[in-house]
């Protein structure tokens, strides 16, 4: 029989581990992210961390399975973790139908999955913010979500000039797509999406493998180049054009009178690679385009219809935190990861039950606490306190403290001091 040791598997490729060093970040985020949404009037909602395969493949087609993790369940249904949240919107939206008051704002904290390969900022598990807006047609609910993501990567201390918002129209692009001749768009989103990528020669290349002439690649090129609202209204022509860029100019200014249209600037580069956006798109970027998009979305008013139900508008957008947190920690904005306590409850004698008294009588006031968990001496339990990021040291049994009161000591400053447990919960350490 063999002794030999089992060999420990390693992390699965594109995963993390969280330690509380990890975490306590992790939760940072997550916590700025919750309070700006819940701020901005959004309500939370979860959904399962896999769906039948179906909702994927009929959204995206079956091209979709090699991005995903999908299995048969012992039911031999076929299963796939959740690539990103809006299907499982759409499906939530469909099974409530009318019940549901619209329009509504709703936000969630995915954990997501995706079969592809780990990079820089791209992960096969992630975490991601999405927001909203479902039952409006109204650019209003664009303007309510962009001036969300300025607000809340401000809240995290980043400054206008650190990001920039880029809007786009998939419907302006359909518009003069059919302008200039081009009848079949399905092979040329995917090229358009990847324009900035590939470089020049393998954009016209790529374009001209999908049926277009070079004539109508350089007029989309140019279209794709233009640097403001006044140069792409040179370049169309139809009223359905005119329109789609009307609602852009819409948008930027009720995006002015919210406060936000220093971080929001036009970029018709950016077209979204899903096939299922139907207006107004966007992404959100590091000011120098150095890393991936921060964030992107867009309106979506087909999907409902698409995955079987009626048809209901819709717009979101998704922020993943591989990404923010890359930002963030690139611009020293992220806090400290250290453990922090409001107070170590310490004994000179090890009197465990008096130790346990006066933690539990300091939680019920609701303040983090912590204490050894066997006798210690002293100096051990001091360096345990410092270990934990405890403010105050609370002593059980020291023989300067009042009749019914405790020792303690301010750690951050190593001033001593002795009163009763209401004195010393008044302390702002």
């Amino acid at each position: 029989m063999s002794n030999s040791k089992m060999q420990t598997p390693p992390l699965p490729k594109g995963t993390r581990d969280f330690y509380p060093e990890s975490m306590r970040i992790q939760n940072y985020i997550f916590d700025t992210w919750r309070k700006a949404a819940l701020r901005f009037g959004y309500e939370e909602y979860e959904g399962p961390m896999f769906e039948h395969l179906e909702l994927y493949t009929g959204k995206s087609g079956d091209e979709i399975v090699s991005q995903l993790y999908d299995f048969m369940d012992k039911g031999d249904r076929h299963i796939a973790l959740r690539p990103e949240m809006t299907p499982t919107l759409a499906r939530l939206v469909i099974q409530k139908g009318n019940s549901l008051r619209k329009p509504f704002k709703w936000f969630s904290l995915p954990r997501l999955f995706r079969y592809e390969k780990a990079q820089k900022g791209r992960l096969r598990e992630f975490f991601q913010l999405n927001l909203d807006i479902i039952g409006t047609e109204s650019i209003y609910a664009e303007a309510d979500l962009l001036s969300a993501i300025a607000s809340m990567l401000k809240d995290f201390g980043l400054k206008a000039d650190d990001f920039c918002i880029g809007v786009s129209s998939r419907k302006l692009l359909n518009v003069f797509l059919a302008e200039i001749g081009v009848a079949d768009t399905s092979k040329v989103y995917p090229v358009l999406d990847r324009r900035l990528k590939i470089g020049k020669d393998d954009f016209y290349a790529e374009l001209a493998a999908a049926g277009l002439s070079a004539e109508q690649t350089k007029k989309l090129d140019d279209f794709m180049d233009s640097k403001g609202i006044d140069e792409v209204a040179s370049k169309i022509s139809s009223e359905e054009s005119k329109a789609a860029l009307d609602e852009i100019r819409h948008l930027f200014k009720t995006l002015e009178a919210a406060g936000v249209a220093e971080s929001v600037a036009l970029d018709l580069s950016i077209v979204r690679g899903l096939a299922y956006y139907t207006g107004i798109v966007f992404e959100v970027y590091d000011k120098g385009k150095s890393m991936r998009a921060i964030a992107g979305g867009g309106r979506y008013d087909s999907l409902t219809e698409k995955l079987g139900g009626q048809k209901v508008p819709g717009v979101g957008f998704g922020m993943g935190d591989v990404v923010l947190a890359n930002l963030l920690e690139e611009r020293g904005l992220l806090p400290s990861s250290k453990q922090s306590l409001d107070f170590f409850v310490a004994s000179f004698a090890n009197d465990m039950d008096k130790v346990f008294q006066v933690a539990s009588e300091l939680r019920s006031r609701g303040f983090n606490v912590s204490h050894p968990l066997a006798p210690a001496k002293l100096g051990k339990q001091m360096e345990q306190a410092n270990a934990q990021g405890a403010k105050i040291v609370v002593y059980v049994d020291g023989d300067k403290a009042p009749a019914g009161g405790f020792e303690y000591k301010i750690l951050t400053t190593g001033t001593p001091g002795a009163g009763s447990l209401e004195e010393i919960a008044q302390i702002k350490a």
